[in-house]
């Protein structure tokens, strides 16, 4: 089958309330919100979205409710000419929701409705989608649907690009071990790769052996490193005004994939996509101040000069 498309995200479409209070309250007591927003995000769609940005001709399967095709997040996707074609549409039920209460403290609450996202695990593998493309990156999701995705792609010899997030608590070390071994690239933050190797009890080289070829984690303002052949690179994070965190990691994953898949060595592809999660993190929202490959290749080069 002739490869359409570069990249293939699959996982979650979710739509983000940022909520602000002053406390949190006790049970059975309510709080005045202070500052509410809602923003476009999903693991899979961030990935979709900010590699379409930076140029990658991106496609994404993601369970959304009957209405998503009428909403402004669908027109965006399209704007970008993100094949959507592998949509899962759920008449009656709502796209994925996250809810993210902060307090005057910073200190954090959460909760995640999946929704149509449920559908998953009765889902046929989108074996049209993963054929029509060079990459397949699995995001938050259901993990039994994710390892069939990696299972086809793997028969495919296709790149496969794996990051658990959040979700990482729905994976048996079972389902986990099979989806690795499946896996050409680990993303995960520090807390997460941590935690992979603890459930696993390997260290990184062990995690490698179970299947990624390469293994990355990233450390917030520390940086990242990346583990590959014996070798670890550290790279240096680009210091900004971080306004909001949320979706640096999802964005660092696109910038990296961007620059890899299109034959870049590792070492320039991770200062590329430090560079575009630089950029992220200056406005509240994932997507909302993605840049084009042109700004992320101009300030990168500016910053690792030297």
């Amino acid at each position: 089958m002739a490869k359409n498309k570069d990249l293939l995200a699959v996982g979650h479409t979710a739509l983000d309330y940022i909520i602000k209070v002053e406390d949190f309250p006790k049970a059975n007591f309510s709080a005045p919100i202070t500052d509410m927003k809602t923003f476009n995000g999903g693991a899979a769609a961030n990935v979709a979205i900010i590699g379409a940005t930076l140029g990658l001709n991106t496609a994404l399967v993601s369970a959304v409710g009957g209405d998503f095709k009428d909403s402004s997040y669908y027109k965006k996707m399209k704007n970008l000419n993100i094949d959507t074609d592998s949509l899962i549409i759920i008449p009656g039920e709502a796209t994925p929701t996250a809810f993210v209460m902060t307090n005057d403290n910073d200190d954090q609450i959460s909760y995640f409705y999946w929704g149509a996202a449920k559908e998953f695990a009765k889902s046929k593998v989108p074996k049209k989608a993963i054929g029509s493309v060079e990459a397949v990156h699995l995001a938050t999701g259901d993990p039994d649907f994710n390892w069939k995705c990696s299972k086809q792609a793997k028969d495919e010899d296709l790149l496969i690009s794996f990051d658990p997030g959040q979700d990482l608590g729905m994976y048996s070390n079972e389902k986990l071990k099979d989806v690795l071994e499946n896996t050409t690239i680990l993303f995960g933050n520090h807390y997460e790769i941590e935690r992979i190797c603890d459930n696993l009890e390997v260290d990184i080289q062990g995690l490698r052996e179970i299947g990624p070829d390469i293994v990355v984690k990233t450390c917030g303002a520390n940086g990242s490193e990346i583990y590959s052949n014996d070798d670890k690179i550290a790279i240096d994070a680009i210091k900004t005004t971080a306004i909001d965190p949320t979706g640096a990691g999802d964005s660092f994953r696109a910038g990296f994939l961007t620059r890899f898949i299109n034959g870049e060595s590792i070492l320039e592809s991770a200062k590329f996509a430090s560079t575009v999660s630089s950029f992220i993190v200056e406005e509240q929202g994932c997507q909302t101040k993605a840049p084009s490959f042109d700004e992320a290749y101009e300030r990168m080069t500016e910053f690792y000069k030297n």
